[in-house]
């Protein structure tokens, strides 16, 4: 992908959370059950990294345990709900590719329904590179990527795949934009668990497991990689 349309689309990532911050925060009032999977990947002491922690419900995912938590995101409008709601906790306004952080400082990161978000193989690299950066040596990643490969979502794959055949796209092919209630369109790429796994190995990652996640009433599917910084 070409490096200024790249830029331009973490950009509108960014700028479209802001515009529906309110009412996505609405729309997910509480962590996803079926993420209680990883919580025993967290022990009390650790040092645990939110990654894009929109308005920071993944802090209900560790209940009674004493961890020292942090919440990164780039969405100021996000962050000003986190901090509402859940004032005991530390957050911090900046970019997931470019972290404000030292070496060498968690436990543990959770990035979950981020990567999707990200264009360009260059820039996923990055993003991984980045929370190897930060990890301890033998620390966790655990990030999670909607599984669009499903019926409800593959016409729009299939829609944006033709536009890029026929020339009338510049996206990459497994690129789409999702519509949010006519306020925005956020892009998303289409991640199968191989490129997750290529990805995380290129980025020097060893892989401990991939997998999927399915909620209660199979609405809602996920796919998830949990990897160690050697």
């Amino acid at each position: 992908m070409d490096k200024e349309l790249a830029q331009k689309l973490l950009k509108k990532v960014k700028d479209d959370y802001e515009i529906i911050a309110t009412d996505y925060s609405a729309s997910r009032p509480a962590s996803w059950r079926e993420l209680s999977i990883f919580n025993d990947l967290v022990k009390d002491g650790d040092r645990v990294l939110d990654l894009g922690c929109g308005h920071g419900r993944l802090i209900e995912l560790f209940p009674g345990k004493n961890i020292n938590y942090l919440g990164v995101d780039s969405s100021k409008n996000l962050l000003d709900i986190a901090r509402k709601r859940y004032p005991k906790y530390n957050f911090l306004l900046a970019d997931a590719l470019n972290l404000p952080l030292p070496n060498d400082l968690f436990d543990a990161i959770f990035s979950i329904a981020v990567l999707h978000h990200i264009p360009s193989h260059e820039l996923r690299i990055k993003f991984f590179e980045e929370a190897k950066r930060v990890l301890k040596p033998n620390g966790i990643l655990v990030l999670t990527v909607w599984n669009l490969f499903r019926l409800k979502t593959l016409p729009l794959l299939l829609r944006y795949s033709l536009l890029k055949t026929l020339g009338l796209s510049k996206l990459e092919y497994g690129d789409v934009l999702v519509p949010w209630a006519n306020k925005a369109k956020r892009y998303y790429h289409y991640f199968t668990k191989k490129e997750m796994r290529k990805l995380a190995e290129e980025a020097g990652f060893e892989i401990v497991e991939i997998g999927s996640l399915k909620n209660i009433r199979n609405r809602r599917a996920n796919l998830y990689l949990i990897a160690k910084k050697p």
